[in-house]
């Protein structure tokens, strides 16, 4: 089992509830990331939020970006006594946003005026030879790269994807489990949160699962379950689906599926 431990908090939910008029959409949400530290490795966290559709994945999404103001309760990063702002969190969208009349260095710049870091940012990504094209002459995989590089520039190390492995074949999820590593691998701080169907890639890449759903006689969306898959062992490992608890794991998920 590697060795880590827990240092600063990064990112605190506390008391959070979303209505629309008389309708709860979510209820009592408490969740919190701390800093990952493990020796000799820069690795930042990772974080897959399960729940089936129209559950309030999404509004929970834009709570912690600060796209949505909750009912009460509230969202802090890094420690802050302020609640998150508008772009201080990153979010990657299916769709891949880019403004398609400006290359895709044109497009960073509009984020970040140190070309530098862009160029290093495109090379560790594999975008460098790309820089002068459009959005329009990139694949879907590219676009990807470019939107999630757009995002970890403008925002505080804390990254929302929603559904990333959404449509694609085994070998595709691959390569975004891939990328999800390497976002984390680039800052200790970085914290990639996804909300995602596909239990197989959440396993995968995930240290920390987040279950959100309804409970028996409540109204409102919450977070019945969190797994810890560091403590479990699960977390980090490429053979992670050789290990004890996979399968068992697995099959519990996919159960609680059924009651949500």
């Amino acid at each position: 089992m590697s060795t880590y431990k827990f240092e600063e908090r990064l990112l605190t939910v506390e008391g959070l509830n979303l209505s629309y008029g008389d309708k709860i959409i979510l209820r009592d949400i408490n969740l919190h990331v701390d800093n990952v530290v493990r020796p000799g490795v820069n690795q930042g966290q990772c974080v897959a939020l399960l729940g089936p559709s129209g559950i309030g994945k999404t509004q929970l999404f834009r709570c912690i970006a600060g796209l949505q103001k909750p009912t009460s309760g509230f969202v802090t990063l890094d420690g802050d006594k302020r609640e998150v702002r508008t772009g201080e969190v990153g979010v990657v969208q299916q769709t891949y946003p880019l403004l398609a009349h400006r290359t895709i260095k044109g497009n960073l710049d509009l984020v970040c005026s140190d070309s530098k870091k862009i160029m290093d940012l495109l090379t560790r990504f594999g975008l460098e030879q790309h820089v002068n094209k459009y959005p329009i002459q990139l694949s879907g995989g590219q676009r990807q790269r470019v939107a999630i590089i757009q995002q970890m520039i403008s925002s505080r190390h804390m990254l929302l994807m929603d559904e990333p492995f959404s449509g694609l074949d085994i070998i595709a999820k691959d390569k975004v489990c891939d990328l999800i590593n390497e976002v984390n691998l680039v800052d200790e701080l970085n914290t990639t949160i996804f909300t995602t169907h596909d239990l197989e890639s959440s396993l995968q890449i995930a240290d920390t699962i987040w279950v959100l759903g309804r409970e028996e006689g409540k109204h409102g969306a919450s977070i019945v379950k969190q797994y810890d898959l560091m403590a479990m062992g699960l977390a980090w490992n490429p053979e992670v689906t050789k290990h004890p608890s996979y399968v068992p794991l697995l099959v519990e998920l996919r159960e609680l599926f059924k009651t949500l």
